[in-house]
């Protein structure tokens, strides 16, 4: 910033811009105010903006978490169906092959059902709820193979 006198008025050159031209004396105590105002107007509004825009971040990356809960429990309560189903139709204990496929924290629940042709078995697993006002979900998977004999 340079600054020069000129007839008794002080011309500035920088980033006081909207004080270029003023007389000497009351140069320093417009821009000083000017500048004052200024910063005092803008203090702490970005952190007011984040605390205003902060639960909805919360809400949004919950909700993901609990997408991706739910896919994985549909994951494996197909893959616990038939993996039950599977053994059931050879003549095996297919609840147990259900939920050694499951993960146990899912609490599986496996059904299965030997028929003349088919073997029908039903896994359901409770995938936990991660948003506190809404509870946990069932999942509920079946897979059906043709009986060995």
């Amino acid at each position: 910033m340079s600054t020069y006198l000129r007839r008794g008025f002080r011309v500035t050159r920088g980033f006081r811009s909207s004080c270029r031209l003023r007389s000497a004396r009351r140069f320093r105590s417009a821009c000083r105010l000017r500048s004052a105002r200024r910063l005092r107007s803008d203090r702490g509004v970005s952190i007011l903006e984040f605390v205003g825009f902060l639960p909805v971040l919360l809400l949004i990356g919950m909700a993901a978490i609990q997408l991706g809960l739910i896919g994985y429990g549909v994951n494996q309560a197909g893959s616990g169906a038939r993996a039950a189903a599977r053994v059931a139709s050879q003549g095996g204990d297919g609840g147990a092959a259900g939920r050694a496929a499951v993960s146990g924290w899912l609490d599986p629940r496996v059904t299965p059902e030997k028929g003349a042709e088919t073997t029908t078995a039903t896994v359901q697993v409770h995938v936990p709820g991660v948003i506190p006002l809404f509870g946990g979900y069932d999942v509920t998977r079946r897979a059906t193979m043709p009986t060995d004999d």
